[in-house]
């Protein structure tokens, strides 16, 4: 072990006097907050909502009248924040658990005597014993080292192993991946590597959405439209046979609460919360529930190297024989990967390649690897010395010249090469035994993870751009994605050749115009999503170390494996709890289920919109009495568009996005409504116009006529029509049909049949509604095309 270069004792650690004295002056790792919603935060962003204050308004003035039989309205506002509540919460506790560094307690040394403690425990200058396998739980210094070898991938990207020998740094965050030593700790708490990139990342932002700005701007449409609306109908409503205060009150509540979508609100949350639990049963922790949608519209993925499109881990690619039999060199090589009980990952590799040799061989001297002479050499009684490692530092110039050319070849496929070179010399020192002759050359590559090629495949099938980005060579990388099967993968670039992170538009060009990054640090990751969504792109990321959590904050998207770091998960929508590539196109299949019929059932629930402001509006500049009771509204809304539009948005469907959802809905609810509300006030006028036809028979030729062209725009919804969506269809009619005839739907909502030549004259009106309806969606159609 190599010698501590003064200062604390790597065998003693500090006192417990000097531990107080460090905690008294503060100087603890205290481990920073994750940048995740509180509570309090989750609870106000989904209870003071602008839609529940409209909502909240309407629901007071009728609980003011005491009509509680028309206040049932008031349960979707429940029912929409506690959905969203629910949603939050569920996925806090979930990342709560996932948020516990990977080494939760650390190995100290205090008073000569070594013992675990809480990472909150660990205090300034304290000594920690490094093993294989362990988390580095605050920046430190090397005090001793024997063979170490720190894996640093979740915080630079890169995933080579590096040698770290006495006076090196140690982060936080890294991984001991072989060897041993002491370290002592110089940064704790905040003040710490991973701690300063995470607190980057630390407030908390939410998934771009064009379904809620869809939807928010539609409330704000709404909100603008109802107010001077319901004034001339609250008007219109008193001038009208000089009616109550209070009946013109909740008359006029009952048309404006007609005009509210409020349906289509809940139903996209209970879409969205519906897609969350597929997605759960799949090993996805969905964090926002917009993140679905968003993912769906995303045309550009930049995928990190280590992690998502490989394991983390070497793998042997081949074994050339350059001298000797097959066999000898096998066993030779098993011989090496076997002789360590802590091997790195170079050792690990052959270990998972070539078995345990029966009679181990007997080791009689060993010069360990180190970063300056880039190899090891190890002697076996009986069998000579062996020295293993790269190359152009094992062999002298002329044998290196010769073997060159195979190992450049190799290295351009994105191979690692290591010679063996054997002896018949014992070791002295630390020089390589002479003379070396070359034996075999050693190809390791990157383990690709065995669904990366099919999830690759996919997105490139649907039209998503990918990019990977690394801190690795670019070489390599470029070679590592283009076995994986990625499309242009040769298309590299090394970052430190791009323009600088503040130019944004060159920026966003290079990148842009490149497949492969390699060479990249966290800020400039950040700095290439923003500007490729300044280029109008809809930007994922997927990572799983600390230098992704800036990337990981700023796309629309943040995809992160539950196997990668605590900050990550943190400011990720979406989470890989199987850290498995594999689940994102179920994600954008959820997501495309989600937006094509949430886009479907809100041409419905816009419809009713639609026609509720042309009839109040109507209503109001001619001062007749309201054509419908409030409850009445309820019986459509529900039969013809509620009950309808919860099948309808949770059908399959994985057609892909195409439109501005606002332009496509519009496009077909306005011409809708415009059909229905014409048709039932002309059927209503002719009712009224008709001698011995009561006021109720007047509702109900009105309800009659906008229930029947309600069906028409179900029915038309609902294409391409299969078997479970007629009988939906038929169910709906025979719900209203039940209402209209039966005793106790009559007596409930007040309907009364009217004659026998209104009823015809109803019917006629349906049918010229449904020619109309078709003439319109042909026209839509047409200004869709030429758009």
């Amino acid at each position: 072990m190599s010698e501590p270069d003064g200062g604390i004792d790597p065998q003693l650690g500090l006192s417990a006097a000097q531990v107080e004295q460090r905690i008294a002056a503060g100087k603890i790792n205290s481990i920073p907050d994750s940048p995740s919603r509180t509570v309090g935060q989750i609870l106000r962003a989904n209870i003071f909502t602008r839609f529940n204050a409209l909502m909240g308004t309407l629901l007071a003035i009728v609980l003011a009248c005491r009509a509680y039989k028309d206040a049932l309205f008031g349960g979707v506002i429940v029912a929409n924040a506690v959905i969203g509540i629910i949603q939050e919460l569920r996925a806090k506790r979930t990342l709560d658990r996932l948020a516990v560094l990977s080494a939760p307690r650390a190995f100290v040394v205090r008073d000569g005597q070594v013992a675990e403690h809480p990472l909150g425990e660990l205090v300034l200058d304290d000594v920690i014993d490094l093993r294989p396998g362990m988390q580095i739980p605050a920046d430190a210094d090397v005090i001793a080292a024997e063979r170490l070898e720190v894996d640093e991938s979740l915080l630079t990207g890169e995933s080579d192993p590096i040698i770290k020998e006495v006076g090196d740094e140690l982060f936080s965050g890294s991984f001991v991946v072989a060897g041993g030593g002491r370290g002592r700790v110089s940064k704790v708490g905040a003040e710490a590597y991973a701690a300063r990139l995470a607190e980057e990342a630390k407030r908390f932002t939410l998934a771009r959405s064009e379904l809620r700005a869809s939807m928010e701007q539609i409330i704000t449409w709404v909100t603008w439209a109802l107010i001077p609306t319901g004034a001339v109908l609250f008007w219109s409503q008193i001038a009208s046979n000089h009616r109550s205060l209070r009946t013109a009150l909740v008359s006029a509540t009952g048309g404006v609460v007609a005009m509210v979508p409020e349906g289509l609100i809940l139903l996209t949350s209970v879409a969205f919360a519906v897609g969350v639990i597929r997605l759960a049963r799949r090993r996805t922790l969905v964090q926002e529930l917009p993140a679905i949608e968003t993912l769906a519209r995303v045309d550009i993925v930049c995928l990190d190297k280590t992690g998502t499109i490989t394991e983390g881990a070497m793998e042997v690619a081949g074994i050339r024989v350059l001298d000797g039999d097959e066999p000898s060199v096998r066993a030779a090589l098993a011989a090496l990967a076997w002789s360590d009980h802590n091997p790195n990952a170079t050792q690990q590799a052959l270990q998972d390649h070539l078995p345990q040799p029966d009679q181990p061989w007997k080791i009689d001297g060993s010069i360990p690897f180190s970063s300056a002479r880039k190899w090891s050499a190890t002697s076996f009684e009986g069998h000579g010395s062996f020295v293993f490692g790269a190359p152009e530092m094992v062999l002298d110039d002329a044998e290196w010249q010769r073997l060159r050319p195979q190992v450049e070849e190799a290295a351009r496929a994105g191979r690692r090469v290591l010679l063996l070179a054997s002896s018949q010399e014992p070791l002295e020192g630390e020089s390589r035994p002479h003379p070396l002759t070359p034996t075999a050359l050693v190809f390791l590559e990157d383990r690709i993870r065995p669904d990366a090629p099919e999830t690759l495949a996919y997105f490139a099938q649907e039209g998503v751009t990918l990019k990977v980005i690394s801190g690795d060579n670019p070489t390599t990388v470029a070679a590592v994605a283009a076995r994986a099967g990625l499309a242009d993968a040769d298309n590299a670039l090394d970052a430190r050749e791009l323009p600088p992170i503040d130019d944004v538009a060159a920026l966003g060009r290079s990148v842009d115009a490149a497949t492969v990054f390699g060479r990249v640090n966290p800020h400039q990751k950040r700095a290439m999503v923003g500007a490729l969504q300044e280029r109008g792109h809809v930007v994922a990321m997927t990572g799983d170390g600390v230098n992704d959590v800036l990337a990981l904050k700023d796309a629309d998207v943040g995809i992160a494996m539950a196997s990668g770091s605590e900050a990550t998960r943190a400011v990720a929508q979406l989470v890989l709890l199987d850290s498995n590539f594999s689940g994102l196109p179920q994600v954008v299949l959820e997501g495309r289920q989600v937006i094509n019929n949430l886009q479907r059932v809100a041409s419905l629930f816009l419809t009713k919109t639609t026609y509720a402001l042309l009839i109040a509006v109507f209503t109001g500049i001619t001062t007749i009495t309201y054509p419908f009771l409030p409850r009445h509204l309820t019986l459509v809304g529900t039969m013809v568009i509620g009950i309808p539009s919860f099948f309808l948005a949770l059908a399959p469907n994985h057609e892909r996005v195409q439109g501005n959802f606002l332009r496509s809905v519009a496009l077909v609810s306005i011409p809708s409504g415009l059909i229905a509300a014409t048709a039932t006030m002309v059927g209503y006028l002719i009712a009224r116009s008709l001698e011995d036809v009561s006021v109720t028979q007047e509702r109900t030729t009105a309800v009659l006529v906008l229930a029947g062209v309600s069906l028409l725009v179900v029915i038309r919804t609902a294409r391409p029509f299969v078997l479970w969506k007629g009988l939906l269809v038929a169910a709906m009619g025979a719900g209203l049909f039940l209402a209209i005839v039966t005793p106790l739907g009559r007596r409930y909502f007040e309907l009364t049949l009217p004659p026998a030549a209104l009823l015809w004259i109803s019917l006629g009106l349906v049918a010229a509604s449904a020619w109309l309806l078709v003439l319109a969606a042909f026209v839509t159609r047409r200004i869709r095309w030429g758009a």
